[in-house]
């Protein structure tokens, strides 16, 4: 009997957002006025192929751009709190639901080795091409409106929980550790144990305080946070239970 702890990545573990960070390997560290002005709500996969491809046009190199990837700063208390998991991971099941891309994400928890901290990443699939170029998929498709086209973490964690249970694994509770306005609608998945944990100050803070005030149905606690340390804090509780 574990808990299943789901991490968002831009934002939550890493303090930034890895697709805007990656910019900086552009020449004079921004994109073409033209670029930046194609994308369209819902399809940021397919925008972050024609950034991807432009760098690449531009000759940056895979080197360059792991290099820059895995530089960016962690969030305050969350490489704390990551080692606290690896410590007690005989209590916890861990998983990513992103979306960011598998290059990025692979590349900064290898350089940091947490790898093992991760029994599983769901994110867009990502690889260089034969130019050198990175190339981003789709994650998934689905049918959900709330969420943009290529991923909606809903049907992702519906969909792991439901493959754990016929597995023999049944968790007692669920924390969901985010900060997004995609992560609002896993959210709404959860139960009565288990636990939203949005980052302060960020969206997914801000609209479930909304939900809260218009009184719309939510299950799960809420809890913020603004550092891991703080999350460790909670985890101790739930594991002493």
């Amino acid at each position: 009997m574990k808990i299943l702890l789901v991490f968002d990545f831009d934002n939550t573990i890493i303090d930034d957002n890895s697709d805007t960070w990656i910019v900086q390997c552009a020449p004079e560290k921004k994109l073409p006025i033209e670029l930046q002005d194609s994308y369209k709500k819902g399809f940021w996969t397919e925008f972050m192929g024609r950034v991807f491809k432009y760098l690449g046009d531009e000759g940056v190199r895979e080197d360059e751009m792991k290099r820059a990837m895995i530089s960016m700063p962690f969030s305050p208390g969350m490489v704390e709190l990551l080692n606290f998991i690896k410590k007690n991971k005989n209590k916890f099941d861990c998983i990513i639901i992103s979306d960011s891309n598998s290059v990025f994400i692979d590349w900064v928890l290898e350089a940091t080795n947490f790898h093992d901290v991760f029994d599983k990443v769901f994110t867009n699939p990502a690889a260089f091409d034969s130019n050198g170029h990175l190339t981003v998929e789709k994650h998934h498709t689905h049918s959900c409106t709330r969420c943009p086209q290529n991923l909606c973490k809903n049907v992702v964690l519906v969909e792991f929980v439901g493959e754990q249970l016929q597995q023999g694994v049944n968790y007692t509770r669920i924390v969901y550790i985010g900060d997004g306005g995609n992560d609002v609608c896993p959210v709404t998945f959860l139960k009565k144990d288990d636990i939203a944990m949005p980052r302060k100050g960020y969206a997914l803070q801000k609209t479930l305080y909304r939900m809260c005030q218009n009184l719309e149905p939510m299950e799960s606690s809420v809890v913020s946070w603004s550092s891991g340390v703080e999350i460790i804090s909670y985890l101790q509780l739930l594991i002493k239970e």
